[in-house]
């Protein structure tokens, strides 16, 4: 075939026309590609997501200062109902719209991995385990989303995630452990078990996605009132209402209800359906780094050289686990 053959297309009219003599008025523009953005502005807005997210896990770390400065001792699984249900309770009065067709038992497993299981295993395991034995195993949430990503979203994770999951790790025991920390069994098989749920909610959710038309404070609505549903009758049962509140306690509820709770995990939620799994299950290492934090601001402690270099590590990792991959 010759040269002005191969490059000859066909008009409108009939006609053949050289690609060289084709106006642009000719040319197919609807099937044109869209300008796509560059790279730096795709890593800057995925910084903006990723940065979003991060509020979620740094406002749980601020859980344990809360819980120990506000709130009434000895009722861990109130505390989750309160935390879950009436902010459920709030979004779905706000958004008035309910599940449909196969979401009613999504939203319903999402909401028990999430809340209705994964706060009482949280609660129990911080109960009966030091902050930084709790910290560092829910650390290998990393390597557990990792994990069910393979089964759940056929994605392999890189050698890069492995390494950034073990570097979290480390870096979290040096930041929180203790040379005198003790470890209970039952709670270490709490807590880990309640990391483990969390992994799944993360890979689980990446998977469903949102129901088309659904806003994420929805979603989020019908996720902490089925855990709610779930904590209310087993918390009034196992432990019942204090006998008086105090303002204090008030405020604790409320802010770990609508700061901690309905904001914080609709902000993670967003982050889930935006980045990698894997990426995202980085940002909950900024958890541990929050309540070394608080406590250092709020409690009087203070950081040894080793700490220091357990937050760095920390961070290196969550740096390192921002992979592009879905």
């Amino acid at each position: 075939m010759s040269a002005s053959k191969s490059t000859a297309e066909q008009h409108p009219s009939g006609e053949q026309r050289s690609g060289q003599d084709l106006p642009t008025k000719d040319l197919p523009t609807k099937d044109l590609p869209a300008s796509a953005p560059s790279p730096r502005r795709s890593a800057k807005a995925a910084a903006g997501i990723a940065a979003l997210a991060a509020i979620g896990p740094a406002t749980w770390g601020t859980t344990y200062v809360t819980t120990t400065e506000l709130l009434p001792p000895d009722r861990p699984l109130l505390a989750a109902a309160l935390r879950a249900l009436p902010a459920g309770l709030i979004l779905l009065a706000l958004t008035r719209r309910l599940p449909r067709g196969d979401w009613w038992w999504k939203a319903a497993v999402l909401g028990l991995l999430n809340f209705g299981a994964f706060f009482p295993l949280l609660f129990f395991g911080a109960y009966r385990l030091p902050g930084g034995v709790a910290s560092t195993i829910s650390a290998v949430m990393p390597l557990l989303v990792a994990g069910f990503g393979i089964g759940v979203l056929k994605v392999r994770p890189t050698r890069r995630t492995l390494i950034a999951g073990l570097v979290g790790v480390v870096g979290v025991g040096l930041l929180v452990l203790r040379g005198s920390a003790a470890v209970d069994a039952t709670g270490l098989a709490a807590m880990l078990a309640a990391t483990t749920l969390m992994a799944l909610a993360v890979v689980l959710s990446k998977r469903w996605g949102r129901p088309e038309g659904v806003s994420l404070l929805t979603l989020t609505g019908w996720q902490l009132t089925a855990g709610g549903l779930v904590l209310a009758p087993i918390a009034l049962t196992a432990e019942g209402l204090p006998d008086h509140l105090t303002g204090a306690n008030l405020a604790g509820y409320a802010y770990l209800g609508i700061i901690g709770t309905a904001i914080a995990y609709a902000l993670w939620f967003r982050g889930i359906e935006r980045l990698p799994a894997s990426s995202v299950s980085f940002l909950g290492l900024t958890n541990p780094v929050v309540a070394t934090l608080a406590g250092l601001l709020l409690l009087g402690q203070t950081l040894t050289p080793w700490q220091l270099g357990g937050l760095a590590l920390v961070l290196t990792s969550v740096l390192l686990g921002q992979s592009r991959r879905a």
